[in-house]
């Protein structure tokens, strides 16, 4: 079964903003760096997006695909230029498997001789 993205993302805002009521300022150090990114205006909003987008994935994280996907779109981001991001994810995070199998066989080499 196929979630229910728009009703995930508006539950997910609410109790956001729910937290944010209880710990404003938790919630406003996020805010505050995603801010801070956009704020140099050295990458259109798109591509901040579509930024977002391959780190969610890379990071698993349901709620910034839900935020970011939508955003995205709403920046003029083409299923297109999604795929193209989300492949750049995709061969950076095997990639980065393949690099952290590499540290495994550090640390082993790290283990005293038997």
């Amino acid at each position: 079964m196929m979630q229910d993205w728009n009703g995930y993302r508006e539950t997910l805002l609410g109790r956001v903003g729910e937290y944010a009521k209880l710990s404003p300022d938790t919630i406003r150090g996020p805010q505050a760096m995603d801010g801070a990114a956009a704020k140099t205006g050295h990458l259109p909003p798109k591509m901040h997006e579509l930024i977002a987008l391959a780190v969610a994935v890379t990071t698993r994280c349901d709620g910034c695909i839900s935020v970011h996907a939508k955003t995205a779109v709403e920046h003029g981001a083409s299923r297109e230029e999604i795929a193209e991001a989300l492949g750049v994810a995709i061969s950076l995070n095997a990639g980065a498997a393949v690099t952290y199998s590499a540290r495994v066989f550090d640390a082993l080499a790290a283990l005293p001789s038997k």
